[in-house]
């Protein structure tokens, strides 16, 4: 048996009383998040002490003792709001996210947790001075509850039941696969299978460049306004909320087939860097770099690997990520590398020894190599680079 955490989310039916309690605790622990951030970059500049979430509590205590409209919203959900600043900070010294920012309304994700004090009735979940809240139950929850967090996405609000549950060691399966991101194609599998890219955000993008038109057109910040924006979130929302259950499903069939899981390690945010340049120093083929960015990030290759690690873990098999480089310009047969092999993004041809096969399986094929080249070495984490013929090079 191993112990993970899952995350059940449901969508809330708060009344509209319960909806403004939520818009105003949401409210506070924005302004709290900002004057903790501002407080450590005034103490951080005077180099005189590390601040963290231990000594600035006490401050947010004072604050609701001197305010009755901050008294009003539970003290705990403004501690988890400090303590989220400590996990963002830790992030961005470790170098996986970005210095942490102010948050701002109608642009920063309005969310809020509770760690205790919370219940779950059949179709109402409690909390703390709010009440009883139903909630559209689409599943059972399993697990022992740990906390909840409450977030607002375009008009509607969700929560979120983080429980502890208990699994069986999986049995592991005897097979493997090496996948290929693309584009054209959202991946390829070394097996010979092609998950086609359903390219959510080019179904709707007609539509959206017609709301986005129509916004233009509104005075500003009229309730015309307002209206035409809330539409444009909301096909926003659509597009994402496709491409995700969309990847849920595929990542899930992946998992529960494949005993051994081979990625390129794509750096994704390099890869969608902006073209544009400077005035200085402008760059080159701008609107071609920046229609490959939007079909990048429309794939969803980094939610892909997100949903891929722990649907793997639970599953108990193995992930590996190995570097991209060659991967689709070597011959599996003969291991020789050019990049006269693959001079179309669909066909591959070995000019040395004249193998022709798929360009994605070929490149899934020798990701999958690299894989089990990394198994041989007892090697399951960090990256290291791929020799010549598909191995790992000497450390």
């Amino acid at each position: 048996m191993k112990t993970i955490h899952k995350a059940y989310r449901f969508r809330l039916k708060p009344d509209v009383e319960q909806g403004r309690q939520f818009a105003r605790i949401a409210g506070v622990c924005r302004l709290v998040w900002n004057l903790c951030l501002e407080q450590r970059k005034v103490v951080y500049s005077s180099r005189r002490i590390t601040l963290n979430s231990y000594s600035q509590l006490p401050d947010v205590t004072i604050l609701r003792g001197e305010y009755d409209w901050i008294r009003e919203i539970p003290s705990q959900v403004l501690q988890q709001k400090v303590r989220d600043l400590d996990i963002a900070y830790k992030n961005f010294f470790e170098g996986r996210a970005a210095f942490p920012e102010q948050k701002k309304k109608g642009k920063s994700v309005d969310s809020f947790r509770f760690p205790q004090g919370f219940k779950i009735d059949n179709r109402h979940i409690f909390l703390p001075k709010i009440g009883w809240v139903g909630f559209f139950k689409s599943q059972d929850i399993k697990g022992k509850p740990k906390h909840m967090t409450v977030s607002r996405n375009g008009k509607h609000w969700f929560v979120s039941v983080c429980c502890e549950i208990e699994i069986a060691n999986a049995v592991p399966k005897s097979k493997a696969a090496g996948i290929d991101m693309g584009i054209a194609k959202l991946c390829a599998l070394s097996d010979g299978t092609v998950i086609e890219n359903p390219a959510c955000f080019k179904q709707y993008k007609r539509k959206l460049a017609k709301l986005q038109r129509q916004l233009a057109r509104k005075v500003k910040f009229s309730k015309n306004f307002y209206k035409a924006k809330a539409k444009i979130t909301a096909l926003h929302i659509r597009i994402a909320d496709t491409r995700r259950d969309f990847i849920h499903k595929e990542t899930t069939t992946i998992a529960k087939n494949q005993g051994l899981v081979v990625l390129e390690d794509l750096r994704i945010k390099n890869m969608s860097r902006s073209a544009k340049g400077s005035i200085d120093s402008p760059g080159k083929d701008v609107k071609q770099k920046s229609g490959l960015n939007r079909s990048i990030l429309d794939a969803g290759w980094g939610e892909f690997r997100r949903q891929l690690e722990y649907k793997v873990d639970w599953a108990g098999g193995i992930l590996i990520a190995v570097d991209s480089k060659n991967t689709s310009r070597r011959c599996p047969v003969c291991g020789h590398t050019a990049k006269e092999n693959r001079l179309t993004q669909a066909d591959f041809v070995c000019v040395a020894c004249g193998h022709a096969g798929d360009a994605d399986i070929t490149a899934a094929v020798n990701i999958l190599r690299a894989g089990h080249a990394r198994l041989a070495c007892g090697e399951t984490g960090a990256v290291r680079p791929l020799g010549e013929a598909g191995t790992l090079k000497a450390a």
